[in-house]
């Protein structure tokens, strides 16, 4: 058994520091659980409030690691594929935030995809660097977006050749995955690194049937949710580098520019023991995964008359798709999404991981049971309503190709503003990002002029129960644009 199979230093720490009977004169103020309000106390116990604990002698400093974290983060590197690995609290965000102020500097250019989450568009704001925005080819049959292809990069940086890095998001929200290896032997042939948020692609370098992870791709820095796929608490995530593209001193600086100088140590913790479950039993544990998503898909695609999505060999920006994701169209269910969705959450206490107007995304993990996916099958089953008819889009793409905004969204975002109503705001540049959450893609970004075509998708997906973020005014009756 390997090093990294045995050990779980951090996690151990934790545990000898819960246990120990130390009197606390220090952080947090319940004093290892005694003082934890009592619905806290009766809901979880005293084992939460024992295990909370700040940064003591024997549980190391996350921002100058020499024990137990950096011991955790160095096997965490080992398994993932990477040369040097940092543990987040505060979740991929800022992971996306300390690359960008790694790589950029203020007025400085990135080339990214145009169906970026809304981190990135913080991070542009806190760097100043000035986004190339590059549409991706939009699926015809649900109405969403791939990833880029190496074509596509190739004639932004034909356009902007002083850009400075690239940045991709593999996989996409739907499990949609571009060629990322040929996009790293372009960034590499020019000099420049590539950034990719893997945020919920932390699974891939465990099964040989998952898509190629971004560091085996040849990624400089990836980012990766450890809590979204696999079995880290809320909030956990991870920073992968190898290569030297990326100035790690500075790397480790704009981390602490980004994260809580308290981090949170059961966060931290259940880094180390997911990735020791990894270790000890990756392939085992994905393999299941994927005999629960395959019977998932196979039988969904048996209904009568329907027609499986499978866009791969569609387009470059499909290379591959993340069976862990079950994608459905919700025409022939008999419902607009939201109503779908509710149902689902109503009728068979079913939740869905994404929700737009023209389908629903559902995650499969190492959570999940044979009973999960039986319920859900059956769920789609009883509200299946063949023959399948798909609708007409209600949105299309009217975007450039390749964009630079008007003003960058640093400029924007501190750009004097007025709040305007709505409709008044077409023509007008943007200093909100605006966005349908879950999956945080923003619509409407700072810097960007205002399109009615946006206007009218955003207005219509909150009619039809959408929940619309980042706007100032919560009714979404008006929008601040930069004053004239």
């Amino acid at each position: 058994m390997s090093v990294n199979q045995q050990q779980a230093p951090l996690w151990q720490a934790l545990q000898d520091s819960a246990h120990s009977n130390q009197i606390a004169f220090h952080t947090p103020g319940h004093k290892r659980g005694r003082g934890l309000p009592g619905a806290i106390l009766q809901h979880f116990g005293s084992a939460l409030g024992s295990a909370d604990l700040p940064e003591l002698p024997e549980l190391d400093n996350l921002f100058a690691p020499e024990a137990a974290i950096q011991e955790a983060q160095v096997l965490a590197a080992q398994l993932f594929g990477a040369e040097q690995t940092w543990f987040l609290t505060n979740g991929s965000t800022c992971g996306i935030l300390a690359a960008l102020l790694t790589v950029c500097r203020s007025g400085e250019q990135i080339i990214v995809p145009r169906n970026l989450h809304t981190s990135v568009i913080s991070g542009l704001v806190l760097s100043g660097a000035v986004p190339i925005f590059v549409q991706p080819t939009l699926d015809s049959q649900l109405n969403l977006a791939y990833s880029l292809s190496v074509q596509d990069i190739q004639l932004a940086f034909e356009t902007y050749p002083q850009a400075k890095a690239i940045l991709l998001v593999h996989p996409t929200y739907e499990g949609i995955c571009g060629d990322v290896a040929a996009i790293a032997t372009f960034a590499h042939d020019h000099g420049i690194p590539l950034i990719v948020d893997e945020a919920h692609g932390p699974h891939f370098a465990f099964h040989p049937q998952f898509p190629q992870s971004a560091l085996a791709a040849g990624a400089d820095l990836a980012v990766q949710s450890t809590h979204k796929m696999l079995g880290a608490l809320t909030q956990a995530a991870m920073l992968h580098v190898q290569g030297p593209l990326i100035d790690r001193p500075r790397l480790s600086q704009t981390l602490q520019l980004v994260q809580s100088t308290s981090p949170n140590y059961l966060l931290l913790a259940s880094l180390d023991a997911a990735r020791h479950q990894l270790a000890h039993a990756g392939l085992n544990v994905m393999e299941q995964v994927l005999t629960l998503a395959n019977k998932a898909h196979t039988q969904l695609n048996d209904l009568p008359n329907y027609r499986p999505w499978d866009p791969i060999d569609t387009t470059p920006g499909c290379i591959a798709l993340d069976q862990t994701r079950l994608t459905i169209p919700v025409d022939p269910f008999g419902a607009q999404a939201y109503n779908l969705d509710q149902t689902l959450i109503d009728t068979y206490r079913i939740s869905a991981e994404l929700i737009t107007p023209d389908h629903l995304t559902f995650l499969i993990t190492l959570g999940n049971t044979e009973d999960d996916i039986n319920r859900l099958l059956l769920a789609l089953r009883e509200l299946y309503q063949p023959p399948l008819q798909l609708s007409s889009l209600t949105y299309s793409t009217h975007k450039t190709p390749i964009s630079v905004p008007a003003l960058s969204p640093r400029e924007a975002y501190w750009h004097p503003a007025d709040a305007v109503p709505i409709l008044e705001a077409v023509d007008r540049i943007s200093t909100e990002s605006i966005c349908p959450y879950p999956p945080g893609i923003p619509i409407l970004l700072p810097g960007e002029k205002i399109q009615k075509q946006d206007l009218d998708w955003l207005l219509q997906l909150k009619q039809q129960g959408g929940i619309i973020t980042g706007c100032s005014d919560p009714r979404f009756q008006t929008l601040k644009v930069v004053r004239e």
